[in-house]
C-alpha cells in the first residue's frame, strides 16, 4: 500500500503545491489578508484538488450535528417497491448520515405528523436537529420552527419561509422538458400528473410556463389528473381518454409527472395499437425508475436525489454551527439533468444528458 495516500494533507502541502508561501495559503483560506486573485484562484485551486478543503469542510460539519430526528409522513414511507422516489431519497439521506457519523432516529406516531409530538421525540433523542419530509403543511411547519431546533424540510416547499427548505427545481425541470418537446416540433402535449403536494404543481407550472415562453396559447397543452401516481393509475386514465375521444386527439406527446405514471403510460398505449415515440413520445420525471430498461427505453428528468440529501445535512450544520436561529430561513433547489432516450422521440445509442443550472434564492 502507498502509505502517502493514508498522510493528511495540510497547509505546507498546498504550500509546496501552487508555489507559494505557508503564510499565503493561510491568508487565502482564512480570509485575513488580500491576496491577488491569481494567487488566490492558485491556491484554492490546489487545496480543492488535495482533498483539504472537502476534508475541512466535513471535520468542521460533523463536530455540530451528532443525531439527527427524521419525520416522514407514514404514507410516504416507501412501503412497497412503486414507490421508488421514496426508497431511493431515504437511501441517500441514510448513507449520508452514516458517511457523516451521524445517528438518525426515526419519528414513529400517527398517521397524521404532529409538531408537538415531533418535538418530543427529537428532545427524547438528544437530537440536534428534525429533517422533515415531504409533508409542507403551513400549521406543521410554522409550529416547529417556533421550537428550539433546527428544521430542514426536505422535498417540499414552505410557503411560511419558515425553516430552511431543500427540493428540485421541479418547476425549472418541468419547463425544460416541455421545451425540449416542443422544440421537436411537438405542440398539443398531455401532462399526465395527479392532485398532489406542492412539488407536484411546481412540475403544472413548468409546462404551463413553457408554452408562456414560446407564445404559444395554453390551450394547446392539457392536463389530464389520474387518480395517483401509480404505473396502474396512468392506464386508467389514458385508456379512458382513448376511449373518450376515440384515439389520441391530435397530441403528440405526453408528459408525465412521474416515471411510475410515464411506465403506466407506456405500457397502455402501446396496448391500445400506438407507437412509440411514432404515434406519440413519452416522458417522464423523477429519473429513479429503471427507464432504460423500458421499451422504448424512457426519456426523462433526473432529480439529483443523492444531492438533495447531503445538501439537507449540510444547511443543518450551516444552521447549527454558523447561521443560527435568527438567520433568515434559507431555501436551496437543485437543477434536474433531461435524459434523453428513445421514448421522446431521438434514437440513440447511449443517454445524453443535458445539465440545468441549479437555482438557489
Amino acid at each position: 500500500m502507498d502509505r502517502r495516500t493514508e498522510r493528511k494533507v495540510g497547509i505546507k502541502d498546498i504550500s509546496r503545491e501552487a508555489g507559494v508561501a505557508i503564510s499565503t495559503v493561510s491568508h487565502v483560506l482564512n480570509g485575513t489578508a488580500p491576496i491577488s486573485q491569481e494567487v488566490r484562484l492558485r491556491v484554492l485551486e490546489v487545496a480543492r484538488r488535495l482533498g483539504y478543503l472537502a476534508k475541512r469542510q466535513q471535520k468542521g460539519a460533523i463536530a455540530s450535528l451528532t443525531t439527527l430526528y427524521l419525520a416522514v409522513p407514514p404514507g410516504n414511507l416507501p412501503h412497497n417497491d412503486i414507490n421508488l422516489v421514496s426508497w431511493t431519497l431515504l437511501t441517500a439521506l441514510s448513507r449520508e448520515c452514516e458517511r457523516r457519523g451521524i445517528r438518525v432516529v426515526a419519528h414513529i406516531g400517527a398517521p397524521e405528523l404532529n409538531a408537538a409530538d415531533i418535538i418530543a421525540g427529537a428532545r427524547a433523542a438528544s437530537a440536534e436537529g428534525v429533517v422533515l419530509v415531504y409533508d409542507d403543511n403551513p400549521k406543521l411547519l410554522r409550529a416547529l420552527a417556533a421550537a428550539d431546533l433546527a428544521v430542514v424540510l426536505l422535498n417540499g416547499e414552505d410557503p411560511t419561509m419558515s425553516v430552511d427548505t431543500v427540493a428540485p427545481a421541479n418547476r425549472y425541470g418541468a419547463r425544460l422538458a416541455t421545451e425540449w418537446l416542443l422544440s421537436r416540433g411537438h405542440r398539443r402535449i398531455l401532462h399526465l400528473t395527479w392532485r398532489g403536494r406542492s412539488t407536484i404543481m411546481r412540475r403544472l407550472d413548468g409546462f404551463h410556463d413553457a408554452y408562456v415562453e414560446r407564445d404559444l396559447p395554453r390551450e394547446l397543452g392539457e392536463v389530464l389528473y389520474a387518480r395517483g401516481y401509480e404505473p396502474d393509475h396512468a392506464r386508467e386514465v389514458l385508456r379512458k381518454f382513448v376511449a373518450e375521444r376515440g384515439g389520441l386527439d391530435g397530441f403528440t406527446a405526453v408528459f408525465c409527472a412521474a416515471d411510475n405514471l410515464a411506465i403506466g403510460a407506456l405500457t397502455e398505449l402501446q396496448a391500445q395499437g400506438f407507437a412509440i415515440p411514432k404515434d406519440i413520445a413519452v416522458v417522464g420525471f423523477d429519473g429513479v425508475a429503471p427507464g432504460e430498461l423500458t421499451m422504448p427505453a424512457l426519456t426523462t428528468v433526473r432529480v439529483p436525489l443523492d444531492a438533495l440529501a447531503s445538501s439537507t445535512i449540510q444547511i443543518l450544520e450551516n444552521r447549527l454551527s454558523v447561521l443560527g436561529v435568527t438567520y433568515p430561513a434559507c431555501r436551496i433547489e437543485l437543477g434536474c439533468q433531461l435524459i434523453e432516450r428513445e421514448s421522446g422521440g431521438l434514437p440513440l445509442s447511449k443517454p445524453q444528458i443535458r445539465h440545468f443550472d441549479a437555482v438557489s434564492v
